[in-house]
């Protein structure tokens, strides 16, 4: 939801355009009431989503989550699909480490065989990393989180089906308890300790991560 919402407002001041993406970024930092603190909440915010998800993903791992095959295969998509948001957000400022960053790992698809040259030339919309490959990055980057969204829900309706895993590999059926209010407030301290921390890397230690 932070993500959504600070991207909704950063997208309001940004320009996908290789002449004028770069200053619009600046503009938002310097100009901008709060840019710079909207803009660091984005960017922190997604390296805390990750530590977050390679943390779920490790806790799967230990339990044996990848057993419940219809949970674990949407998971993945998931993973992939915040992989590949993540990245075009990262071109989306339009600095050197983006134009060549985009340049590589999307030459990355000419390994395949026959068809990767003409597959490259497709993504970029031209014969180079352009103009064209800036405004379906920034096109992309702004409608996949809704599709992440759409696929956390159908992730966990699948694991209400098949209920989470524990330490022991054991079913916990006899052992259940109410979610309210005893999930409620540890979900709710998490949350707090999470916005705490991610408040305290934009304001004093923006460029850490």
């Amino acid at each position: 939801i932070i993500q959504i919402t600070t991207g909704l407002f950063l997208a309001m001041h940004y320009t996908p355009d290789t002449q004028t993406a770069f200053s619009s970024v600046a503009h938002i930092t310097r100009d901008v009431n709060h840019g710079w603190t909207i803009r660091y909440m984005h960017a922190n915010g997604a390296s805390m989503f990750f530590m977050c998800l390679f943390l779920h993903i490790g806790r799967g791992l230990y339990y044996g989550s990848f057993l419940s095959r219809e949970t674990w295969n949407i998971g993945t998509i998931l993973l992939l699909t915040t992989m590949a948001t993540a990245f075009m957000g990262y071109v989306l400022p339009w600095g050197q480490m983006s134009l060549w960053g985009a340049t590589v790992i999307t030459n990355l698809l000419s390994a395949i065989p026959y068809v990767g040259s003409n597959l490259v030339e497709w993504v970029w919309g031209g014969f180079s990393v352009d103009k064209a490959t800036l405004t379906r990055f920034f096109t992309f980057h702004f409608v996949l989180p809704f599709i992440i969204a759409a696929l956390a829900t159908i992730h966990l309706l699948f694991l209400h089906e098949t209920g989470s895993n524990n330490p022991s590999g054991m079913t916990s059926n006899p052992d259940k308890i109410t979610f309210h209010p005893y999930y409620t407030i540890k979900d709710i301290l998490g949350l707090i300790l999470l916005l705490l921390l991610l408040m305290s890397l934009t304001l004093f230690m923006p460029d850490l991560l």
